[in-house]
């Protein structure tokens, strides 16, 4: 396995947001998290990242090596994972091509990063057309397609991705998967986080149901999608 998580506890101050998760991801899988508002879903991916810290006891190793001995900035430069946020978290005073070249700051692969960026903009052509625009003037899919292709550059082993489709209109929303599926084509596992539950199983090749930090269930996307409790709690069913 790619991605192994055990017993992975986080809190903030007295508050309990995970009680001890437990799941793995193999290399190149598509795997898709979903849960009510503040169920830990969030949480999980920070964690993961190094942006919030996990209590003792928890393990979260990335092809066998020690994630919680690294801080957040290594976590993406030496482990190559990629975190791209709910809310994009772009730098709206930088143009888009700026926004991509520091994406790609710790790289010493000079030819590859060119080589990379040109396939960013092939995968997202909005980008190219606007690649010396102001990244805060442009629209909300485009800056969400800015934050992916940011997050492919950064780290391309495995990018784990906060509500993606948040704020995007019903097509741009099936551009941003597709998008993600030729990513993940590429080479890159996937770890999803998605409000849009029937999208994200859609999408998934497997999937977790997180309630109240807790794991309460798990499988095949589409064996997800028609479990008669999934069904009545995310899917409107």
């Amino acid at each position: 396995m790619q991605l192994n998580v055990k017993n992975l506890k986080v809190s903030y101050g007295n508050i309990k947001a995970l009680h001890g998760l437990d799941f793995s991801i193999d290399a190149g899988e598509i795997v898709t998290i979903i849960g009510a508002n503040g169920a830990g879903k969030s949480t999980t991916l920070r964690a993961i990242s190094r942006m919030v810290p996990s209590e003792s006891g928890s393990v979260i190793e990335f092809e066998g090596k020690d994630v919680l001995s690294y801080t957040t900035d290594k976590v993406v430069t030496r482990l190559g994972i990629s975190h791209v946020p709910e809310g994009r978290r772009i730098f709206g005073n930088l143009t888009v091509t700026e926004n991509l070249t520091l994406a790609c700051f710790a790289r010493k692969d000079t030819e590859q990063i060119e080589t990379d960026k040109k396939w960013v903009f092939d995968l997202f052509p909005r980008l190219e057309e606007r690649k010396n625009q102001i990244s805060g003037t442009l629209s909300g899919g485009e800056q969400q397609m800015l934050a992916v292709g940011r997050g492919y550059l950064s780290g391309r082993k495995i990018m784990i991705l906060d509500e993606p489709s948040m704020g995007l209109a019903p097509l741009l929303m099936l551009e941003m998967f597709d998008a993600l599926k030729e990513i993940n084509r590429h080479g890159t596992t996937i770890l999803l986080v998605e409000q849009n539950a029937r999208l994200a199983l859609k999408f998934a090749q497997r999937g977790y149901v997180i309630e109240h930090g807790k794991l309460v269930l798990e499988g095949p996307a589409d064996k997800l999608l028609d479990d008669p409790e999934v069904k009545k709690a995310y899917l409107g069913a």
